[in-house]
């Protein structure tokens, strides 16, 4: 069976890339969840992020944005101290400033979901790349949704982050033509 090349190294990886990424999601909470591990993920090998992804659902309340939006210096100190999540002052505190955010997104009215598809018109792009040579880290679509974010209160989310935060929800096929996820994820 042929995949991506990236996702091969060790079983948690390959198992993400043949059951999660690039599946359109359209769960606000799932989004959610997603854009700030994207964000956790800054600097770092996605690997590392999800390697430790069980133990961020469990340190961050399983991303609730109402209770992070609550959190307090000593739920940061407690934080901060926990080995099993990237411990950076920023990122912890940006997801905490982007579960604000998120909540005032749909305190206006506009769902999390309605309000990054909006990037792609409402439907996945459909890549037809033959290398991974041939994927950008970044596009218009990522650029424009990175200065939206940013507008609206957002932190971590550049646009090479909302880039592969677009491959991840499935908002773009990325997966090569020669990967048996890229018919799967079409839709």
């Amino acid at each position: 069976m042929q995949r991506c090349p990236w996702c091969e190294g060790f079983d948690l990886y390959r198992h993400y890339h043949d059951t999660e990424w690039g599946v359109p999601l359209r769960s606000d909470a799932a989004l959610f969840e997603l854009i700030n591990l994207e964000g956790a993920q800054a600097g770092l090998s996605w690997s590392t992020v999800l390697k430790k992804r069980e133990n961020y659902r469990l340190a961050f309340d399983h991303f609730d944005a109402e209770k992070i939006a609550r959190y307090d210096d000593r739920k940061v100190a407690e934080l901060l101290a926990n080995p099993g999540i990237v411990r950076n002052r920023l990122k912890v505190a940006a997801t905490i400033g982007n579960a604000k955010a998120y909540l005032s997104l749909q305190a206006s009215g506009q769902t999390f979901s309605d309000f990054v598809w909006q990037f792609v018109d409402g439907q996945p792009i459909q890549n037809q790349r033959q290398s991974l040579s041939e994927v950008p880290a970044q596009t218009p679509a990522s650029d424009a949704m990175s200065r939206a974010l940013l507008k609206a209160g957002f932190k971590f989310i550049g646009s090479t982050i909302c880039y592969a935060f677009m491959q991840a929800s499935g908002m773009v096929n990325d997966h090569l033509l020669s990967c048996h996820r890229h018919a799967a994820v079409q839709v």
